[in-house]
């Protein structure tokens, strides 16, 4: 092999190694949350494989959902969201006006209407969550955008389990579950 084919050879396998991470779909390694739906700061993103209630999980919204987050300016296209797991498969959920209910427990309110004044989206009923869905909220943050509002997500758009390595609040708050059936499950 010449010096001149070893240059170009070089050059192009450079080339393919630093585009790689473009071309291969990963989910990130770690997060920085600047939304107030949860603690501000820097997340560590682990495996999905063991999710469970009151876990922060990192979400790829899908369609529409993605498409109607980024139309209103809440978050761009391919920008994960974080939020906390409030049920999973089994449990039952309830929208009855603006409070929601999950297993006959009350966890907070959704708003008619965006910081904007734009109306926010609105489902009424119960619902048995689905074995493959799960159900996001973040009952600390009255105006987080979450399944308050677009109800359950599959749970296939969990890409990972968000950890916090350093928030602004000096604990984070953790999920009240006491008296929940479905708490201890794994």
């Amino acid at each position: 092999m010449s010096k001149r084919t070893k240059i170009i050879a070089t050059m192009v396998g450079g080339a393919v190694l630093a585009a790689a991470p473009a071309w291969i779909s990963h989910p990130p390694i770690s997060i920085w949350n600047a939304s107030a739906s949860i603690p501000v700061g820097l997340y560590r993103v682990q495996p999905a494989d063991k999710i469970g209630i009151a876990n922060i999980a990192v979400i790829m919204q899908p369609e529409p959902l993605a498409a109607f987050m980024a139309r209103r300016g809440y978050l761009p296209k391919n920008v994960p969201l974080l939020k906390r797991i409030l049920a999973l498969g089994g449990a039952t959920v309830c929208r009855q006006g603006t409070t929601i209910i999950v297993n006959g427990k009350t966890y907070g309110h959704a708003r008619e209407r965006d910081s904007r004044g734009r109306p926010l989206p609105i489902w009424q009923g119960c619902r048995d969550i689905a074995e493959a869905d799960v159900f996001l909220m973040n009952p600390g943050a009255a105006d987080s955008f979450d399944s308050r509002y677009f109800g359950p997500l599959p749970l296939s758009s969990i890409v990972g389990r968000a950890v916090p390595v350093w928030t602004t609040e000096r604990t984070t708050p953790v999920l009240d579950i006491t008296n929940d059936p479905l708490a201890s499950e794994p």
